[in-house]
C-alpha cells in the first residue's frame, strides 16, 4: 500500500471513528448512513419522523461530496469502518457486490418487507440485481430524455418528436432548414459517452457478450445503432464539438444554436431557472425515440439505491431505515426537498408530478430503461467509448477502425474476468 492510500486509509477510519463518537447517550441504537452530496443534507430532514416511528432508534448521517464518495466507500472497506447503510450509484453495485462488502437482501424482502420488485421500475430495479441476488432497493431515480424547442419543431412542421428513428432523423433535418447553416438541430456532445451507448441499447446490443467478459462492439446491433448516431454529425444535423465548447449551454438553446439535447432530470430546474421568460412556454421534454417505435427508445437507468452493509453490527434498525426511505410518501417528500425523481412507482400518481407535462415524461421514459452491463469494469469501459467516438466524430479514423480498437481495448480490460469465469467452470486451474 503506498503512502497516499495509507494516509486515506486513516483518514476513513478516524472519520468513522469521529462519527460513532457523536453517538448518543440514552440507549438508543444509532444507525450510521452516508448520503452523497446534496442528499446527504436533505434526507435529514426527513429523518425526524422515522426516529419518532422507532424511539429505539438514532440515525447519525454523514455528507460525503461525490467526488470524494467512491474512494472513500473503498477505504472505509478495507479499514472495516463501513456505515450501516448508504447512497450507491446504481452502476457501482456490482463493484461492491464482488468485494462482498454489501448485504444480498433476498431473504429481508421474503420476509415481510413493505415492497417487492413490482413496486419500482423494471429497469431501475433490475440494476441492482446481480445473478438473482438483489443487493440495493432503489432510493432515487434518474434516466436521460430530449429536451427541445416546441417553437422550432413547430415551424419545421412538427406537433411532436416522432417516436421512431426515420421520422425523428426526418424532423431534424426540418429543422435544420429552418434554423440554416449556422445553427444545429441537435447538440450531442462528444465528450458525452450516454448518447452512442443509448442508440446502441436501442438497437438491441448487449454491449458486452459471453457474461459481460467480452465486447460486442463490432457486432450487427451496435454497429447499427452506431451508424445512426454517426448520421446526425455526418449528415450535419449536430455539431461535432464538445461540451467543454460550448460557452453557456442554456444561452446557446435559447438564441437556437441547437434545438434539442439529451440530459437529465437535473436540467429541469436549470432550464426552469436560466431560460429567459419569453422562452418558459416554448421548450419540452419527450421521451427518446427508438428505431422502430416509442417501444424501442429505451434509455439509460440511472439513479441511487440504498445498501445495507455485511460489517453492520445493526441490520434489523438499518434495514428499517431502508424500508421507510423507499415508502411512497417519504420518496416523494424527498423529490419535493431535492428535486430527485421517485424510484416508487406508486409516488409517480401523486398530482404534482402528473400535473407537470415536463415531469410527466420522465415518468414515462422510466418505464422503458435498461441497464447498462452490470461489471465493476463499466465506468472504465463507458471512458473508452467515448473516446473512440469521439475519434469518429472528427474523422481521426473510420467508423471500422473505431470499433475494432474500442473492442480490443475493452477485451483487454475483461481479461481478468474471462480467467475468473474459465476458472469458476473448471477450464483453467
Amino acid at each position: 500500500m503506498n503512502f497516499r492510500a495509507a494516509g486515506l486509509l486513516v483518514l476513513g477510519i478516524l472519520a468513522a471513528s469521529a462519527g460513532a463518537g457523536c453517538a448518543p447517550k440514552d440507549g438508543r441504537t444509532v444507525v450510521r448512513m452516508w448520503a452523497m452530496g446534496r442528499e446527504g443534507e436533505v434526507v435529514q430532514e426527513l429523518l425526524p419522523a422515522f426516529e419518532r416511528e422507532n424511539p429505539g432508534v438514532r440515525v447519525i448521517v454523514q455528507q460525503v461530496p461525490w467526488s470524494a464518495a467512491h474512494e472513500k466507500l473503498i477505504t472505509s472497506y478495507v479499514g472495516r469502518s463501513t456505515p450501516d447503510v448508504s447512497q450507491l450509484g446504481n452502476t457501482w453495485i456490482p463493484e461492491f457486490a464482488a468485494l462482498g462488502a454489501i448485504e444480498p437482501l433476498n431473504e429481508r424482502l421474503a420476509t415481510g418487507a413493505s415492497f417487492d420488485s413490482s413496486a419500482f421500475f423494471p429497469g431501475i430495479w433490475d440494476t441492482n440485481v446481480l445473478e438473482g441476488v438483489v443487493y440495493g432497493v432503489p432510493w432515487y431515480v434518474d434516466t436521460r430524455l430530449l429536451f427541445y424547442r416546441k417553437d422550432i419543431l413547430r415551424q419545421a412542421g412538427h406537433d411532436r418528436v416522432p417516436g421512431d428513428w426515420a421520422g425523428f432523423t426526418q424532423a431534424l433535418r426540418d429543422v435544420k432548414r429552418v434554423v440554416g447553416k449556422d445553427r444545429f438541430a441537435i447538440f450531442l456532445p462528444t465528450n458525452e459517452w450516454n448518447p452512442p451507448v443509448i442508440a446502441g441499447l436501442q438497437a438491441g446490443s448487449p454491449l458486452l457478450a459471453e457474461d459481460g467478459t467480452r465486447a460486442a462492439f463490432r457486432d450487427s446491433a451496435f454497429r447499427r445503432g452506431f451508424d445512426w448516431y454517426m448520421s446526425l454529425y455526418f449528415e450535419g444535423l449536430a455539431p461535432s464539438i464538445s461540451g467543454n465548447e460550448v460557452a453557456n449551454l442554456y444561452q446557446e438553446f435559447a438564441r437556437g444554436y441547437f434545438s434539442m439535447y439529451i440530459s437529465g432530470p437535473w436540467q429541469l430546474g436549470e432550464f426552469r431557472n436560466r431560460l429567459p421568460a419569453e422562452l418558459q412556454d416554448d421548450w419540452g421534454t419527450a421521451p427518446l425515440p427508438g428505431p422502430t417505435g416509442p417501444a424501442s427508445g429505451v434509455s439509460l437507468a440511472g439513479g441511487s439505491s440504498l445498501v445495507l452493509y455485511r460489517a453492520s453490527k445493526h441490520k434489523a434498525e438499518a434495514w428499517k431505515l431502508i424500508e421507510y426511505l423507499a415508502r411512497p410518501d417519504v420518496q416523494l417528500e424527498f423529490w419535493r426537498l431535492s428535486g430527485d425523481l421517485p424510484g416508487r412507482v406508486e409516488a409517480w400518481r401523486d398530482t404534482a408530478l402528473q400535473a407537470d407535462p415536463n415531469m410527466r415524461a420522465f415518468g414515462e421514459q422510466l418505464t422503458r430503461v435498461v441497464a447498462t452491463p452490470k461489471v465493476p469494469e463499466w465506468e472504465q469501459i463507458a471512458i473508452r467509448v467515448q473516446e473512440q467516438v469521439e475519434r469518429a466524430v472528427r474523422r481521426a479514423a473510420p467508423p471500422d477502425t473505431v470499433l475494432s480498437d474500442l473492442s480490443e481495448q475493452v477485451d483487454r480490460m475483461l481479461e481478468k474476468r474471462r480467467w475468473l469465469h474459465a476458472r469458476r467452470r473448471g477450464e483453467v486451474r
